[in-house]
């Protein structure tokens, strides 16, 4: 491999690791819901707040993400980031009441724009035939995030459970989920540290009238003999508007006839993607994993699976989006997420629910058990009726509490089939629409737009991202959790129709060939 194949590759990793921070930081919060819900006595709605805290954050951040990355350059941008994912983490860590934890969470969410970022310098020190491998690269990293926060949540609580003098001295059994947030920090401050490493993008340097810099930045990622022509291609581009425009133009321009189909296609994905109800998966895998009727330690090590799968497939997806294609990932990974959400509606929509009475006298964590006699050999044919019952026999705190038990103990569920549909689904999401959407939103848009068009669309995907994590809980109390994600899986279907109509293939293409095969497709 050439230096500046290496280069390219150095810069990307470092700059994808921001990917890795927000995996963690999004799926540390999963092995904590619990634990926060009792010792704040948190409503659905409030513990949906503080999971969706951040996709709130990351709203307000992206209003000002466009001019930021414009004015003060990518590189500083990511590391006004990193900052706030430390700050985040460190203040999550020490929340001493629901309001401080909301906001410590907000904050952490003001740096998720990362990803958007990431995916805008990596796409643009990329050479064309490596940057659907190189962008994926934070997508990569989210889910390897991911994966190793369900390991570190799974590994502190069988900690926190055990006898040993060390945990009661360091408090992992009264402060577990203090202490899953807190791995966060050491994460954090290595990706600000190393972010000091990697050079300014070349496209901002040539946006701001520095082209010698520019230069200098492209011999470092590019051959020799390519870099004058790729200086030519990005002054195109530029040159094509004005560099001056408003963001309030800029984003009239995106939404202009002559980008309408440009529009139509990062609009849908951006919605779609979320749409599909991953974070709600990803972010209460094990509340998810308990309506199988597991249990809470059991339900805690499947989430390590979610982890594994998507790092997999993931991998998977980078290593074919440039030899696939971007457009057949998107819909035959959309037609398979589809599937998967209904094996998995099928499986629980079929499942029944009775306690018998052995299984309350099982039950001796459960204060009272004897309440429970009312509802022996009462056979109940959705979660959300057996819940109901539970709530009006042991009272809302008891039921909440104790509800991965009385599932595991009541559940008559084909749970083989529906982890599988789980798996796969995350499978699907990770092999396709997760890493691929980022690849597009690095090619779609001409350079003079990027800045505000990229972080738009990011605040849009966010902001379904957001009302996903808020109402989850709520969706699961009250519309079951066969409903909930039936209702994905329509949305779902209504995104994959309109990608079939108006999807253009780029693999391959420079930014400006994709730009051009989207005005032609827009003039035919």
């Amino acid at each position: 491999m050439g230096s500046y194949k290496q280069n390219a590759f150095k810069y990307a990793t470092i700059v994808a690791m921001g990917g890795f921070v927000f995996g963690l930081d999004a799926a540390l919060i999963s092995g904590t819901v619990k634990f926060i819900t009792q010792e704040f006595s948190l409503s659905e709605l409030e513990l949906g707040s503080v999971v969706g805290a951040p996709a709130m954050g990351v709203l307000l951040a992206l209003v000002f993400v466009g001019y930021a990355c414009n004015k003060y350059g990518r590189r500083t941008t990511l590391m006004i980031a990193a900052a706030l994912y430390l700050f985040s983490a460190i203040s999550s860590a020490l929340a001493p009441s629901y309001a401080s934890l909301l906001v410590a969470r907000f904050m952490g969410g003001l740096a998720f724009s990362s990803i958007s970022l990431a995916s805008m310098y990596i796409g643009e020190i990329a050479p064309p035939k490596w940057r659907g491998k190189l962008v994926s690269m934070t997508q990569i990293n989210i889910v390897v995030g991911l994966s190793a926060a369900y390991f570190i949540n799974y590994l502190i609580l069988g900690w926190a459970n055990t006898d040993a003098p060390w945990v009661q001295e360091w408090g992992l059994d009264t402060n577990t989920w203090r202490w899953m947030l807190g791995t966060e920090v050491i994460f954090a401050f290595l990706w600000f540290t190393l972010l000091f490493f990697v050079p300014r993008s070349p496209a901002w340097l040539l946006y701001n009238g520095r082209e010698p810099e520019a230069i200098r930045m492209l011999q470092k990622v590019t051959p020799e003999n390519e870099i004058q022509a790729k200086i030519k291609q990005m002054r195109s581009s530029l040159e094509n508007s004005n560099q001056d425009r408003s963001m309030l133009t800029q984003l009239k321009e995106i939404f202009g006839k002559p980008m309408r189909i440009t529009m139509i296609i990062a609009m849908t994905i951006a919605i779609a993607q979320q749409a599909t109800g991953i974070n709600a998966i990803l972010f209460y895998a094990p509340t998810v994993f308990e309506q199988l009727g597991i249990g809470t330690d059991a339900a805690f090590a499947q989430a390590i699976y979610i982890g594994l799968t998507s790092v997999v497939f993931t991998v998977l997806g980078l290593l074919l989006v440039d030899r696939i294609g971007r457009r057949p990932m998107i819909i035959w990974g959309m037609l398979w997420i589809i599937l998967s959400l209904g094996v998995c509606y099928y499986g629980f929509e079929t499942a029944n629910y009775t306690i018998s009475e052995n299984a309350i006298s099982e039950m001796s964590e459960i204060p009272n058990s004897e309440r429970l006699n009312a509802l022996v050999d009462v056979p109940f044919e959705s979660d959300i009726s057996f819940k109901t019952a539970l709530i009006e026999t042991l009272g809302e705190t008891d039921a909440r509490d104790y509800s991965g038990l009385l599932l595991q103990k009541a559940a008559d569920i084909n749970a083989l089939l529906i982890l599988l549909g789980i798996l796969s689904f995350i499978g699907a999401f990770h092999f396709s629409i997760g890493p691929v959407m980022w690849v597009l939103f690095s090619e779609i848009f001409p350079i003079s737009l990027r800045g505000v068009a990229i972080p738009f669309f990011t605040l849009v995907t966010s902001f379904v991202s957001y009302l996903v994590q808020k109402f989850f809980p709520w969706q699961l109390a009250t519309m079951g959790i066969s409903s909930t994600l039936l209702f994905y899986a329509i949305i779902v279907s209504i995104g994959l129709v309109i990608l079939y109509i108006y999807l253009k293939e780029t693999k391959n293409m420079t930014i400006e060939e994709v730009q051009l095969a989207l005005a032609t497709k827009r003039k035919t």
